[in-house]
C-alpha cells in the first residue's frame, strides 16, 4: 500500500457506517471485498441479550495496525480497514468491519478473509456475554477459528 492508503485502523463504541467505510477504498481499485460481523440472538442455544467487549486500547491498536500490515505485505492492496467496536453491543449491531482494496478481486478476497482470520486470534478482544436468563460469561477461544488463522 502506498502512504496514501494506509491502513485504516479504528477501535470504537460507535456503530460502523459500512457504506461510507467501502466507498473510501474504492477510490483507484478495481476490487473491494468486505467481512461485516454481527452479533448474534444466541450462543450455545441460549438467548444473547448483550456482548461486552473489552480491551487495552494501545495494544489492539497495535495489533490490529500489524495485522493489516501483515495483509498489505502478502497481497497487492490499495486500501486496508479494520474496525472494531467495544462497549456494550446488542444482537444485530454490527461489531466488526474487515475490508480490502486492490486492483483485482482474488486480492481483495484473500486479504479480507485473512484480516478476519487473524482477528479472531490475534487481536486483544475479552468478550463476555450476557443470556437471558441472567448469566453471562467470558468467552473462550474456539479451536476452530485457530484452524481458519493457521490456513494462511
Amino acid at each position: 500500500m502506498t502512504d496514501r492508503s494506509m491502513p485504516r485502523i479504528v477501535v470504537t463504541t460507535e456503530d460502523i457506517d459500512v457504506g461510507a467505510e467501502l466507498a473510501a477504498l474504492e477510490a483507484g481499485a478495481g476490487a473491494v471485498a468486505s467481512f461485516v460481523g454481527v452479533v448474534r440472538g444466541e450462543a450455545d442455544g441460549r438467548r444473547l441479550t448483550s456482548l461486552i467487549l473489552e480491551h487495552y486500547p494501545a495494544m489492539t491498536e497495535a495489533s490490529l495496525a500489524e495485522i493489516a500490515k501483515t495483509a498489505a505485505n502478502r497481497w497487492q492492496l490499495t486500501g486496508c480497514t479494520i474496525i472494531h467496536r467495544v462497549g456494550e453491543l446488542t444482537p444485530g449491531d454490527r461489531i466488526v468491519l474487515a475490508a480490502a482494496a486492490s486492483a483485482h478481486r482474488a486480492d481483495a478476497l484473500a486479504a479480507t478473509a485473512f484480516l478476519i482470520d487473524w482477528l479472531k486470534t490475534d487481536a486483544p478482544f475479552w468478550k463476555r456475554e450476557n443470556f437471558a436468563d441472567g448469566a453471562s460469561h467470558w468467552v473462550s477461544a474456539r479451536d476452530e477459528d485457530q484452524e481458519a488463522r493457521n490456513r494462511w
